[in-house]
Order: structure tokens, then sequence, then C-alpha cells
């Protein structure tokens, strides 16, 4: 029998072997073209200045929360932010969470019951994969962005029935077709959420409500850790949704409540973004310089992408490893997404983009991209 030590150990050096063993790297000084800090919030002197002040502001504040929020970790600042960042949404009512991971793990794991369904687009974050299993409700996927399939996974459905979808793919860039994805599930009684992690910032409020439709969808969960340079997330929607995922969703039921510094950066982080069209001018700007300057071709397609997430596929892992080294060693950090985070033979280069990025960087970016592409 094989112990429970040496079962790790040969799972791990079957990654190995695979060429798809994971490490954890320490950071660097390459040029960042690999985090989602969009709009350069998390490293702005700006936003640290003002997260202080905002704490010393509270002498009374503690250093920890002390506990759930449903027991010595709530506080009125708390219950104030939700509201804040709800109307900032035009949404309702809004609940705090640590994580995006866990607003999507709470969300959907209390949502639908034994009998329901959720209909997933087949590249959801693993996050929504994770809320749905637990769910115990029926669960389908529906081919990516195509109406067609989502619709018949709809006449399968039985019971209550949720649909998610992100607004701008993680892995891909690309953006959801809500509009068509809300008339459709209004037609068969569904209910959709989105999440809106890697579209607020490039869309100030996020891509639902630039389109109007806030008022159509069930929820959407927002991440302070992407363009807001934060950490945490917040479900947005009904009252009634809120005052339910207090007392059904476990994550938020059983974890402790974020500090008070915690929520003072996500309150800041707010404030900045309502004044930050320069930011969000100059990324779009950037994204345009992107594709407009960077070769692909049949071989190493860019992806459709309007959104600072702009992807060359590699299609095997060896070929998305080597011109990501080529890039860090031109100093510019780009990672490689291998499988089995994404599909065999889709394997990239994911290359994010940023406000902060100028226009040598973008250069040595794209000229390095196409010097490679085209010596293969």
């Amino acid at each position: 029998m094989t112990s429970a030590s040496e079962h790790l150990k040969i799972k791990i050096d079957e990654r190995k072997e695979a060429g798809i063993y994971r490490s954890l790297k320490p950071g660097n000084s390459l040029v960042d073209f690999c985090s989602n800090d969009y709009l350069g919030f998390a490293r702005s002197a700006v936003l640290k200045e003002d997260v202080k002040a905002e704490f010393n502001s509270h002498p009374l504040s503690l250093n920890g929360s002390t506990g759930s929020r449903l027991l010595s970790g709530n506080s009125q600042y708390a219950e104030d932010l939700e509201q804040e960042i709800a109307a900032f949404h035009e949404f309702e009512a809004g609940l705090l969470f640590n994580s995006g991971y866990d607003a999507n793990l709470g969300l959907l794991s209390s949502l639908a019951q034994r009998g329901d369904t959720i209909i997933l687009d087949e590249l959801i974050h693993a996050s929504a994969i994770d809320g749905a299993r637990l769910s115990n409700a029926n669960r389908y996927s529906f081919k990516h962005n195509s109406m067609e399939s989502l619709e018949a996974k709809l006449k399968a459905s039985k019971g209550n029935c949720y649909v998610v979808v992100e607004s701008i793919y993680s892995m891909d860039g690309d953006s959801a077709l809500i509009k068509d994805i809300v008339d459709i599930t209004e037609r068969y009684g569904a209910h959709l959420i989105v999440d809106e992690a890697h579209a607020v910032g490039l869309f100030k409020k996020g891509l639902t409500n630039q389109l109007g439709l806030q008022n159509r969808v069930f929820a959407t969960v927002v991440t302070f850790g992407k363009a807001l340079g934060s950490h945490g997330a917040i479900v947005l929607g009904s009252k009634v949704l809120k005052q339910y995922l207090i007392n059904f969703a476990r994550p938020f039921i059983y974890s402790t409540a974020p500090s008070f510094h915690h929520l003072a950066s996500i309150k800041m982080a707010y404030r900045l973004l309502n004044n930050a069209e320069e930011e969000i001018i100059n990324l779009k700007n950037n994204i345009a310089y992107f594709k407009k300057h960077v070769d692909f071709n049949s071989d190493y397609p860019l992806l459709q992408s309007d959104s600072a997430i702009q992807c060359i596929i590699l299609k095997n892992n060896d070929t998305a490893r080597l011109i990501a080294n080529t890039l860090q060693s031109a100093g510019l950090d780009v990672r490689p997404i291998l499988s089995p985070t994404v599909a065999a033979g889709t394997e990239r280069i994911r290359i994010c983009l940023h406000s902060f990025n100028t226009l040598n960087e973008l250069a040595l970016l794209c000229n390095t991209v196409n010097n490679f592409i085209n010596a293969r």
C-alpha cells in the first residue's frame, strides 16, 4: 500500500514529467505585462496615501476584525461600504466576501438547490465551476458564447435556473454576449449571473452597467484585486439576495471578516476609480497600440479581444514557454498559460496591458513578439 507521502510525490513527479508542474516565483524587476493591475492602482502612491489617511482618521479601528461578521467582525463601516459600492454599480445591495473565489463559491453553492439547474459558459472561471459543483444542482455547460448551445441547455433545465458567465473572460480576454444572453435567459425564465472581475476598470462600472443591463441581471460579482488594486469581492443584487447569502453562504458565514484596513483600501480604491478617466483612456490607447503593431498568423493567432487581456495561441506548452522565456530575457514579464489550465492545443502567452505601460515598453513587446513569430 502506498503511503500518503509517497502518493503525493508520485503525483508531483507525474506533473514534472508531463511538463505541467507549477511552482511559486518571487517578484521581479521586469516590465509588467503579466499582472491584473490594469489601472496601476496596486502600485499607486496616491492610493497608498489615501488608505493611510483613512486609517488614521479612525484611530479606534482595530488591526484585525476579531471574528466573522455574524459574531464580532461586523461594523457600520462595512455595511456603509457595501451600500456605497452597490450604489456605484447601480444595484440595490451588496455583500462583501474575502475573495472573488469565495464570492462565486458562496453565491453558487448556496443559491441553487437539488433539482435546480446551473448553466455555465464552458470557459467560466474555476471558482464558478467549484461553486456549482457544491450546490448539488443539475449542471450543464454551453459552448462559449453560443446562443444555440445555451438555448439547448435552457430547454433541458429544471427548477430554478441560473446562467453564469464572465463579462470579460480571464483566459481569452473576449467579452460575453451579455445582451443576447439576457434576452434568452429572460425568455426561458432563467436568472443571469455575471462575473465582472476583468471588466471593472476598462469599463468603469463593469460591462453589464456599460450596456445598461444591470436591472436585468440577477447578480454580478465584482472583485477588487484586479483594476481596483486591492483584495476581496462583492456580490451585487437585490436586498433579498443579500439577506439570503448572509444566512446560507458558507464562505461568508464561516470566514473571519475583512479588517478595517482592508475595507479602507477598497473604499479609497473606489474613490480613485471614480476619477480615473485618464487611466482608463491610457489603457484603451495601449490596447489599441498593441493590436495595431503586433504580428500574428494562422499558426500563431491573436484571440479576438478588446480588453486588457491579449492572448497569442502557441498550441503547445513548449512553444508557449519558449516565447515567454524570450520575452522575459528582453526584460518583459509575460507568462505562458499552459495546459491543463487551458485546454491542450490552446496553450498561449497571456499579455496583460496596463494604463502605465509606456510606448517604448509596448514597442519592445510588439517587436519581440513579432521577431519570434516571423522567425518560425
